[in-house]
């Protein structure tokens, strides 16, 4: 959803120059997913295209002639002045398994981190600015602290639906280990207690479709800060809430995030906590019995 709000670009630092180089390396995937690019595998599973190591390449140049004393920490192996008090994590190419096969959805992803000078290795800086970019529907989101957020220069909040039953709600599965991520268990938990489960396969779009108000959450196992960086702004930005599944404080390497408008967080939390601790969950309700509920909160409101 969408709100109208005078000139929401006054006074960002980071987002002019960073959403140009966002676009420009999207024009960059467009290319690559219109001619077809080849396929080969840096892991057991995990693809990689040359169209993820050439968008990176050319992030890393435009950082660094842009943001010269910044650093640049990316998912396909460009490690820069990462003791710098700036630190840009770059996803060239969210979504690479759906480019690989021609499903056009995936993204390009920035997110910058400010580390104070005293700050330990293994502790989080604060996320200052984040850019995610869809090339092929032309969708640009936007954050910076403070600044709120925005789609296509508009600004966005997190959706106002209250109750999981009635949420749309997205999460992913990794390419390798499969057989030992615990994600199918929740999948099937959360498709029966929500409106729908969507995996759509680019982990970055998902929290900006939280951001933006089309998912009301969004969960994942085993995320990397590229992954992750600039769409947890977004969320949080648009009035969205951001924890682990305990619903403790995110982090960059925790390994778990669960995002979401925030209204059903601590609803996602409870049902998080039961499932992991093995107890009985509150049986489904029915369609007539979740059509009273609805009905008697919509009479109580009145």
């Amino acid at each position: 959803m969408t709100e109208s709000r005078s000139d929401p670009a006054a006074d960002l630092i980071f987002v002019p120059n960073a959403a140009a180089i966002a676009r420009e390396a999207g024009a960059r995937l467009r290319e690559f997913f219109a001619q077809g690019v080849e396929t080969e595998y840096k892991g057991d599973v995990d693809l990689v295209t040359v169209a993820d190591r050439t968008v990176e390449k050319l992030i890393r140049t435009r950082l660094s002639e842009t943001f010269p004393d910044h650093g640049i920490y990316g998912e396909e192996g460009t490690r820069d002045r990462l003791d710098q008090e700036f630190r840009w994590y770059v996803d060239p190419l969210d979504g690479t398994t759906n480019f690989a096969h021609g499903i056009p959805h995936f993204c390009v992803s920035l997110g910058l981190e400010q580390r104070a000078p005293d700050l330990a290795p293994e502790q989080d800086g604060l996320i200052v600015a984040g850019v995610i970019y869809d090339p092929l529907l032309d969708e640009l989101f936007c954050a910076e602290r403070g600044r709120g957020a925005t789609l296509n220069g508009r600004p966005i909040r997190a959706s106002k639906v209250p109750h999981l039953a009635e949420s749309l709600v997205a999460t992913g599965f990794p390419s390798r280990k499969r057989h030992d991520n615990p994600n199918v268990h929740f999948y099937h938990e959360f498709t029966l207690r929500s409106h729908g489960v969507r995996r759509a396969g680019s982990a970055a779009l998902d929290l900006a479709y939280v951001a933006s108000g089309r998912f009301e959450a969004f969960w994942e196992f085993n995320l990397n800060p590229w992954d992750t960086a600039a769409g947890i702004l977004l969320v949080e930005e648009a009035g969205g809430r951001i924890s682990d599944f305990a619903g403790g404080p995110f982090k960059l390497d925790s390994r778990e995030v669960l995002a979401s408008n925030g209204l059903i967080h601590d609803e996602l939390v409870g049902l998080f906590k039961d499932l992991f601790a093995g107890r009985d969950i509150s049986p489904i309700p029915s369609p007539r019995e979740f059509a009273e509920k609805r009905a008697a909160r919509a009479e109580k409101v009145r």
